[in-house]
């Protein structure tokens, strides 16, 4: 079987520590950044779905490549997270799941507490849109120096930011790029093109999806959305009855749906991002359904296309409990070149330790307070010792990716080797 075939097919399994002092270095660097990161999680999906287990079992074997192990790991508390198949060479596709003691409503009112809050060093600005949404909406975004100067020399097709081909015309041709307060009138433009922008797409939406014009190669959003969205689990978990013949279903109603942007540190190009964010809701007889589904539509740099799933299932039976399944596709636009298979596997392997080392840590933590869930202590400590995480956990996987396929670009040459001939010995 081939290294491919087997990362694609089988659950994380952690790998031996590699030799040599160089390797040793960069293996140090890594797990550095594993720790940094581990604090992270934009979670801006989440998915709660209830029914029997053997329903659940085949919610898994539609696209998630459940194995006959893999639900009996989940009872015994482990973290199992797997690499998922993707039809495209810049997708970056993984899963995970945990078993929690912890009910769904408290789930979902730490998200809904949480979606747009400033809860982590790597988020360096955030906040939601009003309905309906202004300027002053984006009075907290500031644009980097770098990037406006990078504005200053964008053209269709050589571009250093993500935009559409009427951005960047409105750009060249609305701007003073020889008045002193340059830099505002970019701000000032910028802020209202995405604001233009969101508004069209509330209007007409996945027909408004924008076009990213800054390479020869021209991006659809809604093409991207489109296929990740056809190759995720999001059917199956939309589908998912208490029974497996159940056909009668209440209706999935619509509870909540935002708007946020954030600009989040990723090195030295801090990325604005705007994700759309629905939270669903069914009632059924072993509890509320819910299903919270995060489009990103649109980033500045590094990303053509990004959709994050959860699910939280509560399972009845012998063994009662409820579990949380993350899925996350991300497309991005530094996987390509002569050693693209390659920076892909390293950038897999990273990712599914990463997600592996959070998941365990917010399940330690979820637990945590529902233990506590009636504990007399004050409410600042319950909030410090039980606070969810998982509105975080999209973001945790966006940063992660982008970190490490930034260190595989910009490491030396031998460090460079080493980790290659590591990686194809396995």
């Amino acid at each position: 079987m081939s290294l491919r075939k087997s990362r694609a097919a089988s659950w994380m399994i952690p790998r031996p520590a590699a030799a040599g002092d160089q390797m040793l270095s960069l293996q140090h660097c890594l797990l550095v950044l594993i720790r940094a990161f581990a604090l992270l999680w934009l979670g801006a999906n989440t998915c709660l779905a209830q029914g029997t287990i053997v329903n659940f079992q085949r919610v898994l074997d539609d696209k998630a490549g459940r194995e006959q192990s893999d639900v009996a790991a989940l009872d015994r508390g482990e973290t199992v997270v797997k690499l998922l198949p993707g039809p495209d060479k810049r997708e970056i596709a993984l899963c995970g799941m945990i078993r929690l003691q912890t009910p769904a409503e408290i789930f979902l009112q730490s998200f809904q507490e949480n979606m747009a809050r400033k809860s982590s060093p790597a988020i360096l600005e955030i906040g939601n849109f009003s309905n309906p949404p202004s300027l002053e909406d984006l009075q907290g975004l500031t644009i980097e120096d770098r990037d406006i100067e990078d504005l200053r020399q964008c053209v269709v097709g050589d571009c250093r930011l993500k935009l559409s081909a009427i951005m960047i015309a409105r750009l060249q041709k609305e701007v003073d790029w020889a008045s002193s307060n340059y830099r505002d009138q970019v701000t000032q433009l910028l802020k209202q093109m995405l604001l233009d922008y969101l508004r069209d797409y509330q209007a007409r939406g996945d027909a408004a999806l924008i076009q990213y014009d800054d390479k020869d190669r021209a991006i659809r959003l809604a093409d991207e959305q489109r296929q990740l969205l056809s190759v995720s689990t999001y059917d199956s978990l939309v589908n998912f009855a208490e029974a497996p013949k159940e056909t009668s279903k209440p209706e999935l109603t619509e509870i909540q749906t935002a708007f946020v942007w954030s600009k989040i540190k990723f090195g030295l190009k801090p990325v604005i991002a705007i994700n759309h964010i629905k939270i669903y809701r069914r009632a059924q007889k072993l509890g509320a359904q819910i299903l919270i589904v995060s489009k990103q539509i649109y980033a500045n740099h590094y990303f053509d296309s990004s959709l994050a799933l959860t699910a939280f299932l509560n399972i009845p039976g012998p063994n009662p409990g409820s579990y949380l399944f993350y899925e996350n596709r991300s497309r991005v636009d530094g996987l390509a070149g002569p050693f693209g298979r390659i920076k892909r596997g390293i950038v897999e392997d990273a990712a599914m330790a990463g997600l592996k080392s959070v998941l365990s840590q917010s399940q330690a933590r979820l637990n945590n307070r529902a233990l506590n869930a009636f504990d007399t202590r004050p409410a600042a400590v319950e909030q410090n010792v039980g606070r969810w995480k998982f509105r975080k956990l999209h973001l945790f996987l966006l940063v992660w990716i982008i970190i490490v396929v930034m260190f595989i670009v910009m490491c030396p040459y031998s460090a460079k080797s080493i980790i290659v001939k590591r990686h194809i010995q396995g």
